[in-house]
C-alpha cells in the first residue's frame, strides 16, 4: 500500500532543528567527506530507513516559462536500484521516458498526430545512471561508484555550505554544495545539452524540505535559479513510498495504435494505483 503525504499536512524541516539532530559541533568545523556524507544522511532521515524504499513515486506539476506561467502535471517513479519512470502532460499530449537501469526509451508525441519512440542515447544512459536511483549520488556513493572530494566552504543564495566535487560512473564531474548548519543539500549543478548539440551546466536548488514518513526530502526543485532567465520549478505535491509497480512500467512504451487525443492527469488518484496520473 502507498504511504504518502500531501506538501500542506507534511512536517517542515528547520535549519536549527535540522542541525541539533545532525550536527555534533559548531557549523562550519573542519569535517572529512565521510563525516559530511554521513551527517547528510542523517538529515535526510537515515541511511538505513532510506534503504527500506524499494519504490517511491512523486505526483506534482512543473512551472515554466515567465512567472511560472506554464504548468504541467508530472508522474515520478522510482525502483531500486535505478529503474525510473517519468511522465508530463503538455498541451494535452502525454511524453514517456523510461529508464530500467541498464537502457532507455522517450515516447513522444509527434505533429503527425502518432507517436515515436526512441531509445535512449549512450550520453542519455550516462546521465541516468549518473542520478543515483531514488535515494541520489550522496547516499552510499561509493557502492555506487562515486567518489566524492571536499573543495571547501562556499556560499548558496546566504548559507555557508560545503563544496563538494562528485565524479559520477559516466566520468562526469557534478559540483554539490551542502549546507554546514543542517547538512541538507542546497543545489547542485546538472550538466545538460539542448536541442541544437550544445552542452552546459545548469544549476539545481533544492528548496521546501518536508518530512515524509520519517524521510526528508525538498518538495520544490527548481531548475535555474532566481537568476536565470530559463526557469523551472518541480512542485511535488504528494509521495507515495513502497507503492506497488507494476513491472511493464519499467520497460519500452507501448505505441498506442490510434491516433492521440488529449489525455487527463488525476493528480488526486493514488500513484501506485493510477500510475499515469500525476
Amino acid at each position: 500500500m502507498a504511504i504518502g503525504t500531501s506538501a500542506a499536512g507534511a512536517e517542515g524541516v528547520t535549519a536549527t532543528g535540522a542541525a541539533k539532530a545532525t550536527a555534533g559541533g559548531a557549523a562550519g568545523a573542519e569535517l572529512t567527506v565521510q563525516q559530511i556524507l554521513e551527517r547528510h544522511a542523517a538529515a535526510r532521515g537515515g541511511a538505513e530507513p532510506w534503504h527500506k524504499i524499494q519504490t517511491m513515486t512523486w505526483t506534482g506539476h512543473i512551472e515554466s516559462g515567465p512567472g511560472g506561467i506554464s504548468k504541467h502535471p508530472f508522474l515520478l517513479m522510482f525502483r531500486r536500484p535505478a529503474a525510473t519512470r517519468f511522465e508530463i502532460l503538455g498541451e494535452g499530449q502525454r511524453s514517456v521516458r523510461v529508464f530500467d537501469g541498464t537502457v532507455g526509451w522517450k515516447q513522444r508525441p509527434t505533429s503527425q498526430g502518432t507517436f515515436d519512440v526512441t531509445e535512449y542515447s549512450a550520453e542519455e544512459i550516462g546521465f541516468a545512471r549518473d542520478a543515483g536511483g531514488l535515494d541520489g549520488p550522496l547516499l552510499d556513493s561509493k557502492a555506487k561508484g562515486i567518489s566524492i572530494a571536499l573543495e571547501g566552504i562556499g556560499s548558496v543564495e546566504g548559507r555557508r555550505a560545503y563544496h563538494l566535487k562528485l565524479t559520477l560512473p559516466s566520468g562526469q564531474v557534478r559540483d554539490d554544495w551542502i549546507d554546514v548548519e543542517n547538512f541538507l543539500e542546497l543545489r547542485y549543478d546538472r550538466a545538460t545539452r539542448n536541442a541544437v548539440g550544445a552542452t552546459g551546466i545548469v544549476p539545481v536548488y533544492l528548496r521546501n524540505y518536508q518530512t515524509v514518513n520519517g524521510l526528508v526530502m525538498p518538495l520544490l526543485i527548481e531548475t535555474g535559479g532566481p537568476a536565470s532567465r530559463d526557469t523551472d520549478k518541480m512542485i511535488v505535491e504528494k509521495i507515495a513510498l513502497n507503492p506497488t509497480l507494476d513491472n511493464a512500467q519499467f520497460t519500452r512504451p507501448s505505441v498506442p495504435t490510434t491516433r492521440r487525443r488529449g489525455v487527463v492527469v488525476n493528480t488526486q488518484s493514488s500513484p501506485a494505483n493510477s500510475p499515469a496520473g500525476r
